[in-house]
């Protein structure tokens, strides 16, 4: 069986270099390099300081030239009132007084058209007056409210195509919008 056997070093048959002992990198004899660690922080120091002055130089503005003598402004602030005590009481609020509302009178007929009261349907030569969806010729026609039939005004007056149009109901629970032409104030059915 071969056995192995360790090559022949090359250097020692040519005595060109004595092999050198190793050495571990925490057995290097090298010193630290406080030198120039010393030199790196010095440099550094004094481009930073350079560098502070030259933006101080060019930003700040320069300062401006006086003529004459300085003037001196004092600033105060005016004079305050005397605090006044505060009474104790409140003054006090009135009340409000109800304003009843007039109360209707069917009974009697208001000289014009008035909202809540009943109107008349007159001069239409007995053919009726349109009553319509909305306030104006263009709404569809609901019904039509025969000459003589009262009417129970909701709302109005409202201008549409030239004409005043008033909210209507009719007997039958029917509303609808009519012409104020047509209309004229009466009593309750």
């Amino acid at each position: 069986m071969a056995q192995y056997q360790k090559p022949p070093d090359p250097r020692k048959e040519n005595d060109l270099q004595p092999p050198r002992p190793r050495q571990m990198r925490a057995d290097s004899g090298e010193p630290t390099p406080w030198l120039w660690l010393l030199l790196g922080l010095v440099v550094t120091c004094v481009s930073l300081l350079l560098a502070m002055w030259l933006a101080m130089s060019f930003l700040l503005p320069p300062p401006l030239e006086v003529d004459g003598e300085a003037v001196i402004i004092r600033l105060t602030a005016p004079p305050t009132a005397v605090p006044s005590i505060t009474p104790i009481n409140p003054t006090p609020t009135t009340m409000p007084t109800l304003t009843p509302e007039p109360t209707i009178d069917p009974v009697v007929a208001p000289p014009v058209i008035t909202v809540n009261y009943y109107a008349q349907v007159v001069n239409t030569d007995g053919v009726g007056v349109s009553v319509r969806g909305g306030p104006s010729t263009a709404n569809v026609r609901v019904t039509v409210a025969p000459e003589g039939a009262i009417l129970l005004v909701l709302a109005g007056p409202t201008e549409g195509d030239g004409l005043e149009w008033w909210q209507i109901q009719l007997e039958d629970g029917t509303e609808g919008w009519v012409a104020g032409d047509f209309l004229e104030p009466s009593v309750a059915p």
